[in-house]
């Protein structure tokens, strides 16, 4: 008899060593996305978008005062962020936060002026890891840079760059 009871109670306890912890009451999740910068992948969060239908397409915060972030005769407290238009790859950032410990990088802002890339016809698609690559990309004719007065809040979060 207790070797037929074993089985019963050991089940529930080794499939409860498999399950995930739930987070505490107190923590937030959001959706991990990937960027490339300088040929590293790196992992970042989007909270707010400035403009109304793109933020309800990723489910965000529509916060127009973003816009405010251009500068507008001032200087931008912002950065490109390079999104291909056809969804082929993953977005690409010109910077990213310093390590812990590493003096920070000045020209890191968590607020990018969106860039929509697109391939022209006839271009050789492929997989574009850092702003120099896109901006020769573009200057090769291959293709184009459309800059909006789109306003992204996409902070890059520490931990898992590769």
């Amino acid at each position: 008899m207790r070797s037929q009871g074993l089985p019963l109670l050991l089940g529930p306890a080794l499939l409860a060593g498999c399950a995930q912890p739930l987070p505490p009451a107190d923590t937030l999740a959001l959706p991990r996305l990937q960027a490339w910068v300088d040929g590293r992948r790196v992992d970042y969060v989007t909270t707010d978008i400035s403009d109304g239908p793109m933020a309800a397409q990723a489910g965000v915060n529509h916060v127009p005062r973003l816009r405010d972030a251009l500068g507008q005769g001032r200087a931008s407290i912002t950065e490109r962020v390079y999104k291909f238009s056809d969804g082929r790859q993953i977005s690409v950032f010109p910077s990213a936060p310093a390590a812990t410990g590493a003096p920070p990088d000045a020209s890191y802002s968590p607020l990018w002026r969106l860039v929509l890339v697109a391939w022209k016809p006839g271009a050789s698609v492929r997989e574009l890891r850092s702003e120099e690559a896109v901006l020769a990309a573009a200057e090769a004719g291959e293709l184009s840079l459309d800059v909006t007065d789109i306003v992204v809040n996409c902070p890059i979060v520490p931990g898992a760059r590769r």
